[in-house]
């Protein structure tokens, strides 16, 4: 079998991958073991010397990094580029901080001395999605490098180029041979993965379907897993929002990445007296975004993943128009090679349409209208599922109680898109995944926690 890389922007195909065998997955695990025992004894200060280089060399590719994402899943060529100086970012980040997240806690008990120390698990395998190729999984492998553990990969089928460059910046850096591997596998084949002994915990970035399957088998295994999952993203706009800020913040988290994202901007909920106008400034930003080629600077939205990804968004439209909503810009295939689909704009969503209920992952802006505030908040909070929120309000104070009291998601902004921070913690609750990703509540996820006690 081979993993097959095409281009979104024509449909033509880049690379075929040969996938590798059972047996070659599981030399890679034991020799990935055997670097652990070998890693998990370095000084945090050597760990960190690696990690500063690596972020030096994606500092230094990231034009021609940039390209690879962008060939490889059809992202416009400047948010590919800054993909690759954000992982940078990750990676200085953890090398700065790992040390001080990582240092044993004193703990005042009856005993002589007592303390909380942070110790490595093994292996850790990440199960990780196409839609950023790269910033995915630095954010997983730059906290488990440099607290003492490995990583193994198993990268979408469609970004192998991606994922082996990252495996080579990882040995051009400096690091050992192993301690970040690239399994060329599909997804028939990480169950195995995930039986292996050695490997201690999963972490997966993608679908609530996958999730839950993946979930459930490391959990009969008693292995940990953390999952960062879909979303549906609520932004609230309040009556009192400065508006010409919301739209801009809207737009922005809906049409990122061609609108393929996990926090993406998914449902505007505008309180009735600002709806109209909000509804015409939205029109008016939508119409002016340039689609096209996304090795082009100046386009603002590429190609979808493929096809198959168009098709199926274009459906969700489709279905939600025929319940009752009102498709005010695009919403049609064009007749062009590629992948693409228009910004598109559909207002009078309400519950029970596919535009409200499901994700809808691609660069469609949904427009919900709610009475007050109280009931903004209600139809925010009607999902399954929960990793990002916003609210625009000119009360700083009122919009900090309701992101802190009655927003449900782990992650909520007021006055600004969802977007992640290495400094902040990522994830989300119900449907949308469990555990977190980055600052010092991700880099804790896979170590042991272990008390000492000495009397």
């Amino acid at each position: 079998m081979n993993l097959v890389s095409i281009n979104p922007a024509n449909n033509k195909i880049l690379e075929s991958h040969k996938e590798i065998s059972t047996e070659k997955i599981n030399q890679i695990i034991n020799s990935s073991y055997n670097t652990y025992l070998e890693w998990r004894n370095e000084s945090i200060s050597y760990r960190s010397k690696m990690m500063r280089d690596l972020a030096e060399l994606l500092k230094q590719k990231k034009e021609k990094l940039g390209a690879l994402m962008t060939q490889e899943m059809g992202k416009p060529i400047k948010q590919s580029i800054a993909e690759a100086e954000k992982c940078a970012w990750v990676c200085e980040y953890y090398a700065d901080n790992a040390e001080r997240f990582l240092s044993k806690k004193e703990i005042s008990t009856d005993s002589k001395k007592s303390f909380i120390s942070f110790q490595p698990i093994g292996l850790v395998l990440a199960i990780m999605p196409w839609n950023f190729p790269f910033w995915q999984v630095f954010r997983f492998a730059s906290p488990t490098l440099m607290a003492g553990n490995v990583g193994i990969l198993k990268h979408a089928s469609n970004v192998q180029g991606c994922a082996k460059q990252i495996e080579k910046l990882f040995l051009e850096a400096g690091f050992p041979e192993y301690a970040f591997s690239n399994l060329v596998i599909g997804s028939n084949k990480v169950s195995n993965v995930i039986n292996n002994p050695l490997v201690r915990a999963i972490t997966l970035t993608g679908s609530t379907p996958a999730g839950k399957s993946v979930a459930s088998h490391a959990g009969s295994l008693l292995k940990k897993t953390v999952l960062e999952l879909g979303g549906n993203d609520p932004y609230i706009i309040l009556e009192d929002a400065d508006l010409n800020n919301a739209v801009e913040s809207c737009i922005a988290g809906r049409m990122l990445n061609t609108g393929q994202s996990c926090i993406a901007a998914k449902r505007f909920i505008v309180v009735k007296a600002r709806l109209d106008e909000f509804i015409d400034k939205v029109e008016q930003k939508i119409n002016n975004m340039k689609m096209g080629d996304p090795l082009d600077s100046n386009i603002d939205i590429g190609p979808m993943v493929n096809t198959d990804a168009r098709d199926e968004l274009h459906q969700q439209v489709l279905m939600s128009i025929e319940k009752g909503a009102k498709l005010i810009s695009g919403g049609k295939i064009p007749e062009s090679d590629g992948s693409f689909y228009p910004p598109t704009l559909l207002t009078n969503v309400e519950p029970g349409m596919s535009a409200f209920d499901d994700e809808l992952f691609g660069p469609v802006a949904v427009i919900i209208s709610a009475k007050d505030q109280a009931h903004a908040i209600d139809l925010a909070n009607k999902t399954n599922y929960g990793l990002g929120a916003a609210i625009f309000t000119a009360d700083i104070d009122k919009g900090e109680k309701i992101a802190i009291n009655e927003l449900e998601a782990g992650s909520c902004f007021v006055n600004d898109f969802v977007k992640s921070d290495p400094r902040l913690p990522f994830g989300g609750i119900k449907e949308s995944g469990y555990g977190r990703e980055l600052s010092e509540f991700g880099i804790l996820e896979f170590v042991n926690i272990k008390s000492v006690v000495i009397q």
